[in-house]
């Protein structure tokens, strides 16, 4: 991948405070718990934490998830919630993810409930 292709990609990632937590910052290597909500760009819901009932832990920067959340989510604080437009490479690329087509650009809502 060339640095102008890096660029672009990144230019096309987004992250934007919705609401700034008061409690413990994330970081790599912690293990978080959050709320999501997940669409498609024409809006359609592909999945959320919340119609679950639970939150899903995973530890960040470990790969566990999608590059866009690892680096979307570093520095968000407890009690935050934070808006994700995630571009196809830092998501699932030329592949498609059950109801996720492949070079699909994703928008997350994100609430960080812990971090362990």
């Amino acid at each position: 991948m060339t640095e102008q292709t890096k660029q672009n990609i990144m230019e096309q990632f987004k992250k934007e405070d919705v609401v700034v937590g008061q409690g413990q910052e994330a970081k790599s290597g912690d293990t978080l718990a959050v709320h999501y909500a997940g669409t498609l760009a024409d809006g359609t819901k592909f999945d959320s934490s919340y119609d679950h009932g639970e939150p899903i832990e995973f530890k960040l920067g470990a790969g566990d998830v999608i590059p866009g959340w690892d680096l979307g989510l570093l520095g968000v604080r407890v009690g935050g919630k934070r808006n994700l437009v995630i571009p196809p490479e830092l998501a699932y690329g030329d592949r498609s993810a059950g109801p996720i087509p492949p070079n699909s650009t994703l928008y997350f809502t994100v609430e960080l409930v812990d971090v362990k």
